[in-house]
């Protein structure tokens, strides 16, 4: 893995080395402007989304003109709306969410002056995350010319506390975040015992306990067959809770022992990755359908621990007497992750790797090409990695480079920023060997044709580098634009330059490169590569429409009509491509869609019939039956629903929890409260926090048909990384979102689930939860503390409310402790614990801390309880 290189030798490669324009002067780059900058959402109850303030300082600066300066930055991408007044500065839209601070003619600001820039954007901002980011100055000299580039560090963000700044604006319907609304939203939430929890998360199709428990001291472990290796991650994971070891065996397994084996007739299914787990006093036996169902039978085994264990390595390792029958309810039980937007180290795959182990999830799509950036090496295309890997500043958004992006400011490769990084060919090997021996299948994606910009860029430089050397044949042979399109168009996440030329051959040949590159790993890994995600989502409108190689393609196919048309062209012209290579051909919803006439999606039924797997998001906005609709039609369909499975949503709308909400928030009882094939009975709240009730037939939507229910193969969550900074913020995003997640990719329908009536639905969901939220506080956290040297999990605050001049707390995972100070300090593990309510007499504190001493976030209470305040 290539992550921390020199920041200037790179910085000069990308800005100079592959620059499109003639030699230029070398520009200085220096750590630390003497500038300093505040910004202030000032509302978002404007006419069309949101009010912001810059402050600019001249500490000890060079006096700025209406010339010599301009300040780059990242932010949550919008529209920039003209201000009702005239500003000393404009705020510039460049592409994706990178944009430019420039004076207006007139403008100075000498050493020791400040000034305020009022700006206005499109769409509400809430979140801490929306702000400026990777915030530099670019310098100019007196003919225009960069001389000197320098961020500012000096930066503060003004609190968001009034109504105007935390809600989205007059439409949202969620009430203002505060620690009262947590806890009302814990209100119905109350502490279970031990024996009121769940044995195993997720739940098994069938399990008894019997009396008793057997000891784990040391005890051999035999295994016959195929599944040495299931064997040893045995004795390596009990090794690591108990500090014992266990030593391994090939061979008929004596008393006291464990014994691994497969036997696919063990079960009456016959199913795949299904086992049988029997404890005694004889001994634990697991035996599976497949290697799977031993691997996945370990996993149950380890879960059967009690959490106090992970806790104190001294304290003696027993597991109850069981019998356990279980079978996966879905076959693909996936996990998405974009590296792209925010690289990722190796390391924090195989931890990621092995969290979806313990939560029996077997799919990982590892998405390592976006606009943004990547994230792999291909031999003979060096310049994916050298020019698509890492993000700096460029002059502009032609050059052959990539731009910041996310907050990567600047320098590539600069410290505590995640922009820059990609995997070395033996990276991606070792990961895909990681994977296998955890029964996980690594399923490698190319997003083409939009979202295709960090590729487009990397292919720009290497036709320049061979253009350059007189290799014309060669400089075309990967090219993937057209160097005439003058279409203009704006995507989703704002860029101008995301979309291939689909009529290009050599568009075609590049993916075929990559793809064959791709198999060459999986064989080095000893492995078939036998599904390819070709992407396909968010193709902007306008793409192509001016281009002259795509407008004689539509001569010369006039059955194709219109540009729009052109991107079911593209899939259907790859999927012979990639057919020839036997690949089952995964991508997003719009691979099985096709635009009628007017523009609207519908199901295509030209793939229906062939190796196409479309992942249905879009569940809350424009299609809410649509994976019925495609599963109906004869695809296979996974559910990756926006409303329950995107973890970059975030938790809830506090400005303090990270993460994006265009399409509302995400906590971990979402991700558990799914019916995969009645999903309008979990799907309850829009966007914005309004009530649905797509459960009735008022709604009019398609319900999936009973023999299509074999056509919804399976379920995905979703990491996408645009506020992904980092692993500890990654592992916090996903879990614990994961374990409610696993619940609903295997463990068997849930009675709720097809309950028809809603109000008697909400309550049995409800005491559902209560069980799973109490088994995750009280078991799993205390596992995953302990794991892998300890997850960077979230443990949420506790909600707080005043009633009667009194303090009352509650936490949304009963089971973890809260504790309290009256006099103003923080708390900590030997303050206080919260039994019942407090007076408030002064300054309340009270903060979450989990069996492990894991701490939340903490709640201040002001006497009176006027005030309120979320640290």
């Amino acid at each position: 893995m290539k992550y921390i290189k020199p920041i200037f030798s790179l910085f000069i490669a990308v800005a100079f080395a592959f620059s499109c324009n003639p030699p230029q002067q070398k520009v200085q780059t220096s750590d630390v402007a003497a500038m300093g900058m505040k910004w202030e959402l000032v509302s978002n109850f404007t006419d069309s989304g949101y009010t912001a303030r810059i402050n600019l300082v001249n500490k000890n600066e060079q006096p700025l003109t209406d010339k010599n300066w301009a300040v780059f930055f990242s932010i949550a991408p919008s529209k920039i709306l003209t201000t009702d007044t005239p500003q000393p500065a404009r705020l510039e839209h460049l592409n994706g969410d990178w944009y430019k601070l420039t004076p207006n003619a007139g403008f100075s600001l000498k050493a020791g002056d400040s000034v305020d820039i009022i700006y206005k954007a499109t769409e509400g901002r809430i979140k801490e995350t929306d702000q400026p980011l990777g915030i530099y100055m670019v310098f100019y000299d007196g003919e225009g010319k960069e001389e000197r580039i320098a961020k500012i560090d000096d930066y503060t963000l003004i609190p968001f506390t009034r109504k105007e700044q935390l809600l989205r604006g007059t439409a949202d319907m969620e009430a203002p975040a505060s620690a009262a609304k947590t806890y009302l939203e814990n209100a119905s939430l109350s502490v279970l015992g031990p024996d009121q929890l769940l044995p195993i998360i997720p739940t098994p199709a069938h399990f008894s306990k019997g009396n008793g428990s057997f000891k784990l001291e040391g005890t051999p472990i035999y295994y016959v067959g195929t599944v040495k290796n299931e064997a040893e991650i045995l004795s390596a994971k009990l090794k690591e809770i108990t500090g014992k070891d266990f030593a391994l065996s090939e061979g008929a397994a004596d008393k006291k022992s464990i014994f691994l084996s497969v036997d696919p007739s063990v079960l009456k299914e016959k199913k795949p990755e299904s086992y049988q787990l029997s404890i005694n006093e004889n001994g634990i036996i697991i035996t599976g359908t497949d290697a799977a169902g031993v691997f996945y039978g370990v996993q149950s085994l380890l879960a059967l621990i009690p959490s106090s264990v992970y806790l104190n390595k001294n304290e003696q390792a027993t597991v109850p007497f069981v019998t356990i029958d279980d079978t996966p309810r879905f076959g693909f039980r996936s996990v998405h992750l974009d590296v792209s937007r925010n690289f990722q180290t190796r390391e924090t795959i195989f931890r990621v790797l092995d969290v979806m182990a313990q939560y029996k999830l077997n799919h990982f799509l590892l998405y390592t090409s976006e606009d943004e950036g990547w994230r792999v090496e291909i031999p003979g295309l060096p310049e994916l990695t050298q020019v698509g890997a890492q993000r700096s500043h460029v002059s502009s958004i032609d050059a052959p480079a990539l731009h910041p992006a996310y907050g990567s400011g600047p320098f590539a490769y600069d410290k505590g920023h995640y922009g820059s990084g990609y995997y070395t060919r033996n990276d991606f090997i070792e990961i895909l060997k990681y994977a296998k021996q955890r029964h996980i299948t690594v399923i490698p994606e190319l997003n083409f044709p939009g979202h295709a910009r960090a590729a487009i860029k990397s292919m720009e430089a290497r036709y320049q580098r061979l253009m350059k050397e007189g290799k014309e044949e060669e400089a075309n042979k990967y090219r993937l634009i057209d160097p005439a399109d003058k279409s203009v168009y704006l995507s989703a996440q704002m860029y101008k330059d995301n979309v291939v030329n689909v009529a290009r051959e050599s568009t075609y040949r590049f993916f075929e490169k990559v793809v064959d590159e791709f198999a060459k790993m999986y064989e080095e890994a000893g492995l078939k590569m036998e599904i390819f995600h070709a992407g396909g989502d968010e193709v902007a409108e306008g793409a192509w429409t001016q281009s002259p190689e795509a407008l004689e393609l539509l001569r010369q196919h006039p059955e194709i009509k219109d540009p729009k048309n052109l991107q079911t062209y593209f899939f259907g012209e790859l999927l012979k491509r990639l057919e020839k290579r036997n690949l089952v051909v995964h991508g997003w919803e719009e691979v099985a869609l096709t635009k009628d006439a007017s523009g609207k999606y519908v199901p295509n039924a030209e793939f229906a019939n062939r190796k196409v797997v479309p992942y249905t998001w879009n569940n809350l906005f424009d299609y809410p039956d649509l994976a019925y609709n495609l599963a109906n039609a004869g695809y296979q369909v996974v559910l990756c629903n926006v409303s329950n499975f995107y973890f970059d949503l975030a938790y809830n709308n506090d400005p303090k929890e990270p993460g994006l909400y265009w399409a509302g928030f995400i906590d971990s009882k979402d991700a558990w409260a799914f019916a995969p094939f009645h999903m309008f009975n979990t799907t309850l709240r829009g966007a914005m926090g309004n009530e649905l009730h797509w459960d009735t037939p008022a709604a009019n939507l398609q319900a999936l048909k009973p023999e299509a229910r074999k056509n919804i193969i399976g379920v995905e969550a979703q990491l996408w990384s645009e506020t992904i900074k980092g692993r500890d913020m990654l592992e916090y995003y996903m879990l614990p979102k994961l374990i409610g997640f696993s619940e609903s990719a295997w463990s068997p329908e849930r009675k709720w689930e097809t309950q028809p009536n809603r109000q008697l639905r909400l309550q049995q969901i409800n005491t559902g939860w209560n069980q799973f939220a109490n088994s995750i506080a009280q078991k799993e956290l205390p596992r995953l503390a302990h794991t892998n040297g300890g997850y960077a999990y979230r443990v949420p605050p506790p909600g707080v409310i005043v009633e009667n001049g009194r303090a009352k707390a509650n936490v949304a995972l009963p089971g973890i402790t809260i504790h309290f100070t009256t006099d103003g300090s923080e708390p900590t593990q030997q303050s206080a614990v919260y039994t019942a309510p407090v007076p408030v007499t002064g300054t309340l504190k009270f903060k979450t801390f989990d069996a492990a001493g894991k701490p939340g976030r903490t709640v201040t209470q002001q006497g009176g309880g006027l005030q309120q305040k979320m640290d």
